[in-house]
């Protein structure tokens, strides 16, 4: 059996919270146009992963809760919907560009642990989302990571 991963997935609240998500239980997360993105959802992505829900565009920009993988990567129709902000004509149902997964509602944190308080902590040094110009939307999270982040915000899984 594959070793479990974690990843930390952006979102804007106004376009997709976590409150649309916990009223949802699950969506997919379709839309993702940047190459390394799609590769860590179409690639490695696997069903039990674990998420950190991120408010982004926002203040405070802040983890809010947690997800989980609940279906493996296959292709985002968006790409092939011509009406669709996400359509891109280089794309066909033979040969998709894009690809998503779903993901289920997990838990909210009784508080958002914001960008600000992330950056402060050393424990979490090395984490994807604190490097300087990382605006990956789909991001890998180490097990020390997302462990210290779910201890600091006092979740239980």
């Amino acid at each position: 059996m594959a070793k479990r991963k974690y990843w930390l997935m952006k979102s804007e609240p106004d376009v997709y919270s976590l409150d649309d998500l916990e009223k949802d239980g699950k969506t997919c997360w379709d839309g993702v146009r940047n190459y390394t993105a799609r590769n860590f959802m179409r690639d490695e992505m696997k069903i039990g992963d674990g998420v950190l829900y991120y408010h982004s565009r926002v203040q405070p920009m802040a983890i809010v809760g947690i997800a989980r993988v609940v279906k493996e990567s296959y292709p985002d129709p968006t790409q092939l919907d011509k009406k669709s902000y996400y359509h891109d004509p280089k794309a066909t149902a033979e040969k998709p560009r894009w690809f998503m997964v779903d993901i289920a509602f997990a838990g909210r944190f009784k508080r958002p642990l914001t960008l600000t308080e992330l950056k402060e902590d050393p424990q979490l040094e090395g984490l994807p989302l604190l490097q300087k110009g990382q605006r990956l939307s789909v991001q890998p999270v180490e097990e020390r990571h997302w462990l210290h982040v779910l201890k600091r915000a006092g979740f239980k899984e």
